[in-house]
């Protein structure tokens, strides 16, 4: 009898989605308070329930899931230990964020789906989902009443049915690509740069639609549908130019706008008035008008930082800090304990995994020099082989795009901007950087395998060190100064202060 092969494949996708649940959930009750933006979307969210009407400052999708997981955790009394009335109405800190962290625990699932349909190859997938689940940033935004994970969800979730569609036909891709608008619909309808996720669809289809017509019209060369169905090709994405223009608009187009604006009209129904698109009209225009009204700099808040810190996170967010005077005393103390009594720390930072910054920061640069070095080796060669017809270039172009698309508009904003807002483009840079390990770990040299499993464990240590600090657990005052090293910089000018990490 054949001994059956261990499916180490599924094995490792349970092992990274239940350590994600687990972080997620464990002392979700802790620090009975409204933490960070929770003092917006938590109020919200339980306004909503009591059917007032409250000008949000983004589309609502995200306060109406919030909302769910009060009214669910309510009627079933579940995680009703912890109490406060902070919100408007006696509920516990566990029912409005629950559902967050349900959200978060998902997303390295979504990832290792995107990189599994890119390529077919399960090792870049699971090294992707674990980067994923090893970075705190992610971890942090989870844990409370936020609405960054829902619009990630959805706009992950979109591009992973884009991919699925793609290895479809007829009535099937349609039924995919239906299912993809209204997740894009969705995430637009949670914040307005969800849309940076359709964008980058749109520019990899025509990017697809381009490189076919040159195949099409160099001598002797292949269709595009040839070389998309071609059994040396392990990636979908040349297939995007198989979608015309109508599928298209529709699909990605119609659908999404149709379901951004039915997400409005519980919304809208709290105000009682009977012309809803003269309603929905305003409402836009409020929020645009709110967001341009937002001024930058320190006197605005104090951890506004630019889009061109993020990559290396030198500005992260202190969401909590309290401190006590031993482990049993529940925090936050009121009021605070002078400056140098408290023996015990209890801090939370919105901070990714500084490992995981700095080296997926280095595998986007490596793979800009990589893929343009061989564009221009191309270019100057036979332009009926190379770089159009790797899979490779196909894969580091989805990622490279996409990474830049959910970047760059930033770099015109001039409203306060948070860390939080790279999240997006970060996803995009574990991936380019799971893609250098995988390389790493299939090549025959043995220090090119030893240095990426050396990176495997340096981010899981990265994520075990920090821990507390995306926790909140108890620490004493070394063992947080070794974590969350401070920099003077009061004397320096505030253009130099932008390019120093203010927690090392």
């Amino acid at each position: 009898m054949q001994q059956q092969s261990i499916p180490w494949f599924p094995i490792g996708i349970w092992l990274i989605f239940l350590a994600s649940l687990g972080l997620r959930f464990w002392g979700l009750g802790r620090f009975n308070v409204l933490v960070f933006d929770e003092v917006y979307y938590a109020k919200f969210a339980n306004e909503f329930l009591q059917g007032k009407y409250v000008f949000y400052s983004h589309p609502p999708l995200g306060h109406y899931f919030v909302a769910l997981g009060i009214w669910l955790a309510k009627h079933f009394a579940i995680g009703n230990d912890i109490v406060n009335n902070l919100t408007g109405s006696n509920i516990s800190t566990f029912s409005y964020r629950w559902m967050n962290a349900l959200f978060g625990s998902f997303i390295p699932l979504l990832v290792i789906g995107i990189a599994y349909q890119l390529t077919k190859r399960r090792s870049f997938a699971l090294i992707a989902g674990f980067l994923m689940a090893a970075d705190g940033l992610f971890l942090v935004e989870s844990r409370y009443a936020l609405n960054n994970m829902y619009m990630l969800v959805f706009g992950f979730l979109g591009h992973f049915v884009v991919l699925l569609a793609l290895n479809r036909q007829s009535w099937q891709r349609w039924l995919w690509l239906l299912l993809a608008g209204i997740s894009f619909g969705a995430s637009i309808g949670t914040k307005w740069n969800g849309l940076y996720f359709l964008i980058g669809i749109y520019l990899l289809w025509a990017i697809a639609c381009l490189t076919h017509l040159f195949i099409q019209k160099s001598p002797n060369s292949s269709t595009s549908e040839d070389i998309s169905n071609s059994a040396s090709f392990s990636t979908p994405l040349p297939r995007l130019s198989q979608l015309s223009l109508p599928d298209l608009s529709f699909f990605l187009g119609v659908v999404p706008a149709v379901v951004y604006t039915l997400l409005w009209i519980p919304y809208l129904n709290l105000e009682h008035q009977p012309h809803f698109f003269s309603n929905f009209a305003q409402e836009q225009e409020q929020i645009l008008d709110y967001h341009n009204s937002i001024k930058d700099g320190p006197k605005v808040h104090p951890y506004c930082s630019k889009w061109f810190t993020w990559p290396l996170m030198l500005r992260p967010i202190a969401y909590f800090y309290a401190t006590a005077r031993n482990t049993t005393e529940t925090v936050p103390i009121t009021p605070p304990l002078p400056a140098g009594v408290g023996k015990v720390i209890y801090d939370v930072h919105a901070m990714g995994n500084p490992f995981l910054y700095v080296l997926s920061c280095a595998a986007v640069i490596v793979l800009v020099v990589y893929l343009g070095k061989n564009l221009i080796q191309w270019v100057k060669g036979d332009p009926n082989t190379g770089v159009i017809y790797n899979a490779s270039t196909w894969v580091l172009v989805y990622i490279l795009l996409n990474y830049a698309v959910n970047l760059l508009p930033w770099v015109r904003v001039t409203r306060c901007t948070f860390l939080y807002h790279y999240m997006p483009s970060s996803v995009f840079a574990f991936l380019a950087l799971a893609w250098v390990i995988d390389g790493w770990l299939h090549s025959w040299k043995t220090h090119l395998r030893g240095t990426g499993i050396t990176l495997i464990f340096l981010v899981l240590f990265g994520l075990i060190y920090w821990m507390p600090i995306y926790l909140g657990l108890p620490l004493s005052n070394t063992e947080y100064s070794v974590r969350m090293v401070r920099i003077d910089t009061r004397q320096l000018p505030t253009w130099v202060k932008e390019f120093f990490p203010n927690w090392i």
